[in-house]
């Protein structure tokens, strides 16, 4: 039984890995911004009760990390799984639409509303865990990233602060890695694929169930010379 904490846990691809995980028998920390409203992993919990702990978190916030953080060791003394799933996309969803992510809509503060949660807080979350990490069996994390990050693959304006939000993650996490991995850790980042979700909207082609399958299967088969590596849910290599 592995010990996973998933960020951003109350939908989407959160909520599909963990499902999967528990379904795997693992033991999940799921934390969300506001665990009371998260009604389907309440429903997990009732269903699960004995290996899922609702963890409340705001990874913009670094008292909510810390009270994370001491909430979880409340229950183990490590992990070997952190999975930095948190993320915002201001304006997008089913229309595929999101106007504020375009050359003249711009603002400085979804700047950095978009910067702190899907670059800052994932690299403080990972900063906070690292002690439970350490403790458990090998441990990893996987920041989900995107093609959108990939300077090399960039070939539009628009979305702008998202785009740049990743580049900013997949530069945190390789830095990361070359620092912990003489530790031990493994710390990768990987792109997901275009999801249907409420972000990915309902034109996305992949079903959360095959990106996430695809996810756990990496994390499983990860080695050390993969450390900071910047790959596909299918475990193919991203371009910087």
């Amino acid at each position: 039984m592995k010990r996973i904490f998933i960020t951003g846990a109350n939908r989407g691809l959160g909520l599909e890995l963990t499902r999967q995980y528990l379904e795997r028998g693992d033991q999940v920390f799921a934390a969300s911004r506001n665990p009371d409203a998260a009604t389907e992993l309440r429903a997990l919990r009732a269903q699960y009760p004995d290996r899922l702990t609702l963890i409340a978190l705001d990874v913009t916030d670094p008292a909510s990390i810390n009270a994370a953080r001491r909430a979880v060791e409340a229950v183990t003394d490590g992990l070997e799984i952190l999975i930095n799933n948190a993320g915002i996309y201001p304006g997008a969803g089913a229309d595929g639409q999101a106007a504020s992510q375009r050359l003249g809509a711009l603002t400085v503060e979804d700047a950095l509303s978009v910067m702190k949660t899907n670059a800052i807080g994932p690299l403080l979350v990972s900063q906070e865990f690292l002690g439970l990490l350490k403790a458990g069996q090998k441990g990893r994390i996987i920041s989900l990233s995107s093609g959108l990050g990939s300077l090399t693959w960039k070939a539009s304006g628009d979305p702008y602060h998202y785009s740049a939000s990743k580049a900013a993650l997949n530069m945190y996490m390789r830095a990361l890695a070359a620092e912990i991995g003489n530790q031990g850790l493994i710390c990768i980042l990987v792109d997901p694929g275009w999801v249907r979700t409420d972000m990915g909207g309902s034109s996305a082609a992949l079903p959360p169930s095959d990106s996430a399958k695809g996810i756990i299967r990496l994390a499983e088969q990860l080695h050390a010379e993969e450390n900071g590596s910047f790959v596909t849910w299918r475990g193919e290599p991203v371009p910087w």
